[in-house]
């Protein structure tokens, strides 16, 4: 039967077989934490490479290099205007439904155990730091932790140096093709284990948490996910409707990567998978490898629709009036918590913690009416992130002329590609791609 062996509807069964399994047996659910954890860290060793690969042949396949700082101010841009319009619709939604009202909660009497390793992680995300961050110890220490940033940065450094040796660089450039074919085609053999990762990472999460834990918070977890629902289906609507094409099929064409961030609540594992199918859709190498990256670092849109959420919604449960001073205040320092929590464990929750460790106003204490259901909501910020990291690709490939509209409608449009040469592709000479580069 081919729909049982499409990996869309493996990991569709196996996202709702974990639910169920942690739901009626949620003692022996917790103990298949290992599987999803195992399937994340597979995935996660082969981020680096991937990462370096893509980002090196695509620059060394640019004719115009001047074109780069464009696409990069053009992205960084976007990212920014994005995540102002996050955090506003966030603060709508918490304002509009008060999910936090009537709760009278006093702070001293809420618990902290367990926000300990948030606290100490929020610490460790000042601006400086951040930056500071992105340059590795070593060359190679870049690919020891297999973080995106330092990886971004070794990557572009290389991709220039490699395109400035001409014709010394070829041998190089070809061995790196060569390598980035074989980790994809590795990625290729990982992502069959992806339903059974989702299962055991879900069915942990509901056996652990229990689903009767919502109940008491879930008009905040209904907050955000219609705020989440709202940012997606109107502004991404809108861009993408801007721009030509339709958000539905983009969405359509990358369900089986939506079903596994739900089950894994992490964008990480499919971040090789969503570089291939952009290359795809018709956008170049050197735009899709730039761009996404980047955009996993510095569009975070679903965190940053939780932060203001989160922190209004902790005041309202305080019965604490916020003045519109403290929370434009707040709202600037979201803007830079919210990129700095990359790559950090429970980024949204960390990210969080260091926002009000600055505004003294919201007791840190009020993290501890959040813990227990933040892993619940962690699925509405990846998922809110991942789209939006896919549209903007998506906007800045077209906006730079480097993407081929046809392939891109008659993919999303489910209909047969017929392949055509690098040249054909924008008027815009900088993106023609070198023979041999796949996109």
């Amino acid at each position: 039967m081919k729909l049982a062996k499409s990996l869309y509807f493996q990991i569709l069964c196996a996202v709702l077989l974990g639910v169920v399994v942690g739901h009626f047996w949620a003692q022996q659910a917790v103990a298949l934490k290992p599987l999803g954890d195992a399937f994340i860290k597979l995935v996660k060793m082969m981020i680096a490479p991937v990462v370096f690969c893509t980002i090196v042949t695509g620059i060394a396949g640019m004719t115009d290099k001047r074109s780069l700082g464009r696409l990069m101010s053009k992205t960084l841009l976007l990212f920014l205007g994005l995540t102002i319009v996050s955090l506003i619709i966030g603060l709508a939604a918490v304002y509009l439904f008060k999910p936090g009202v009537g709760m009278n909660i006093d702070p001293a009497t809420l618990s902290t155990e367990g926000l300990t390793q948030f606290t100490a992680s929020a610490a460790k995300l000042g601006v400086v730091d951040f930056f500071m961050h992105i340059i590795p110890d070593t060359f190679m220490g870049a690919f020891n932790k297999g973080e995106v940033l330092p990886v971004l940065f070794i990557a572009v450094l290389s991709g220039f140096a490699l395109s400035s040796m001409g014709e010394k660089g070829k041998p190089v450039l070809d061995v790196l093709e060569a390598v980035s074919t074989m980790v994809f085609r590795i990625f290729g053999y990982l992502m069959r284990f992806a339903p059974v990762g989702a299962f055991g990472a879900l069915a942990f999460t509901v056996g652990q948490y229990g689903v009767t834990s919502l109940g008491s918070l879930a008009k905040l977890i209904g907050t955000l996910y219609i705020a989440c629902a709202f940012f997606v289906l109107v502004v991404l609507g809108g861009i993408c409707r801007a721009h030509g094409f339709s958000l539905w099929k983009l969405l359509r064409y990358f369900r089986e990567e939506f079903l596994v961030v739900l089950g894994t609540s992490s964008t990480e594992p499919v971040l090789p998978r969503m570089l291939e199918k952009l290359e795809k859709l018709g956008c170049k190498k050197g735009v899709v490898g730039l761009v996404l990256p980047t955009g996993y670092s510095f569009n975070l849109d679903g965190t940053a629709i939780y932060l203001s959420l989160a922190a209004v919604f902790i005041a309202q449960a305080c019965n604490i009036d916020l003045s519109l001073g403290q929370v434009v205040t707040m709202l600037a320092i979201m803007l830079l918590s919210s990129k700095g929590a990359a790559g950090v464990t429970g980024s949204g929750f960390v990210a969080l913690a260091s926002t009000l460790t600055v505004v003294h106003d919201i007791p840190l204490a009020g993290l501890a009416l959040l813990i227990g259901i933040d892993r619940f909501m962690s699925e509405a910020r990846a998922l809110t992130s991942l789209a939006s990291n896919a549209v903007a690709t998506v906007v800045v490939s077209i906006s730079e002329n480097a993407c081929d509209k046809q392939v891109l409608l008659s993919r999303l449009n489910g209909e047969p590609v017929v392949e055509q040469a690098p040249a054909t592709v924008g008027p815009d000479a900088a993106w023609v791609a070198k023979p041999g580069h796949h996109g």
